[in-house]
């Protein structure tokens, strides 16, 4: 995110009795605990300075010598905020009476606002939270780094909204307890309340994807940006054998059963009972065209296999231009699109991606996938939910 200023009407401490209350946020800050500090931040991009006060240089000095065990609040943290969303709730009394919250589109002057937020965002949008981290980045705060997937319920088709981020949490130092938490969005540049720019980034996500419900490889979204999503895939199994073209349509008409094309064909005679035990395989999404050279001359036909499949409880192909592979997982960059996935769409996508990634000081790997999640004979163009996977030889979630 571009440089930040936390402005001191965000994170004055503010006096106020014990209660209990809940929470939304979470944060990336750097390491030291120095009263006035610049420090680097790194995001998978470029290192970016955020210039950041701690609370007590904002205000007056506290009106009386108190000691803040910040080390308790921080594994206090780790055990608390897991429980933001669902039945138990966070420990209210951990928070002042008074707690200022900002993000880029919501602002909340109490206790009472705060709570409220986190309770209709877990009636509306049912979120799941993942919590990365937690670490002191001051004498009186602390910063936290999440993930928040939501489903938008109210919205016939369901659309899912990432957010990822991090959270500073004020401490007041008279009473040791949460004053303020802001927090900062990976996707967008504009942070502070109100950001026309977070507005859009969460319309935007309001579009229409289609995805089949079917089984597909599993995987953590780490962070998100403007342009990518980079993603912690765990291993899974694929039959797969050469392709034609990295858009090549061959393997989605073979789903369809309108046509048979090209080496594909000995993929679903696989799935459909063509190996060594006659088993026929329930059906998964996506269907990978992968290319594993620069000049993307080299491809194969991919279809992930069921999750509860192991390559040892598979049967063998019969075909000998089909072969089972399984894929170590590992971390990926995503970026999402929909409409029919040309050659040259796909190609434009991947160059764009790459050149994202290297922007931002990641180190993509040679080649990429295409996953389509869609039959392109039964599904409308602008509903595709279609992407491109370049995996990424390291990443550090800081």
């Amino acid at each position: 995110m571009a440089n930040t200023y936390l402005s001191d009407h965000i994170l004055r401490p503010i006096p106020c009795t014990s209660r209990r209350l809940n929470h939304t946020g979470i944060s990336l800050s750097p390491p030291n605990n120095s009263k006035a500090k610049s420090v680097t931040v790194k995001t998978g991009q470029k290192p970016k300075w955020v210039v950041r006060l701690s609370l007590v240089e904002q205000n007056i000095q506290p009106k009386k010598s108190t000691t803040v065990d910040v080390e308790r609040l921080v594994g206090f943290l780790y055990e608390d905020l897991p429980h933001l969303f669902d039945d138990q709730g966070i420990d209210r009394t951990a928070y002042d009476e008074r707690v200022k919250f900002r993000d880029p589109i919501t602002k909340h002057d109490s206790s009472s606002g705060y709570l409220f937020n986190i309770a209709l965002l877990k009636k509306v949008f049912r979120p799941d939270f993942q919590l990365h981290w937690v670490k002191q980045t001051g004498p009186f705060d602390i910063t936290t780094r999440w993930t928040m997937v939501m489903t938008f319920a109210l919205l016939p088709w369901k659309p899912e909204l990432v957010f990822t981020g991090t959270s500073i949490m004020g401490i007041n130092p008279e009473t040791g307890k949460f004053c303020s938490h802001v927090d900062f969005w990976d996707s967008i540049t504009n942070n502070n309340y109100f950001s026309s720019e977070g507005l859009m980034d969460v319309i935007k996500q309001l579009r229409i994807y289609k995805t089949p419900n079917l089984d597909s490889p599993k995987y953590q979204i780490l962070k998100r940006t403007a342009n990518y999503e980079v993603r912690k895939y765990s291993p899974f199994v694929v039959v797969e054998t050469d392709g034609d073209k990295l858009s090549g349509s061959a393997g989605f008409n073979a789903v369809t059963g309108l046509k048979l094309k090209s080496n594909s064909m000995y993929i679903y005679r696989y799935i459909f009972g063509k190996n060594s035990t006659k088993e026929k395989i329930p059906m998964t999404t996506p269907v990978f065209t992968q290319t594993v050279d620069s000049e993307m001359s080299k491809i194969s036909i991919q279809v992930v296999l069921p999750s509860e499949k192991e390559m040892t409880s598979l049967p063998v192909p019969d075909e000998e231009k089909t072969k089972l592979r399984k894929v170590e997982g590992g971390i990926a960059a995503v970026s999402k699109f929909s409409g029919k996935p040309t050659e040259d769409v796909v190609r434009e996508k991947e160059k764009s991606l790459r050149s994202s990634l290297i922007k931002d000081g990641l180190r993509p790997e040679t080649g990429c996938l295409l996953a389509r999640y869609n039959d392109p004979g039964r599904t409308k163009s602008f509903l595709m939910r279609n992407e491109v996977l370049i995996w990424l030889e390291e990443f550090t979630l800081e």
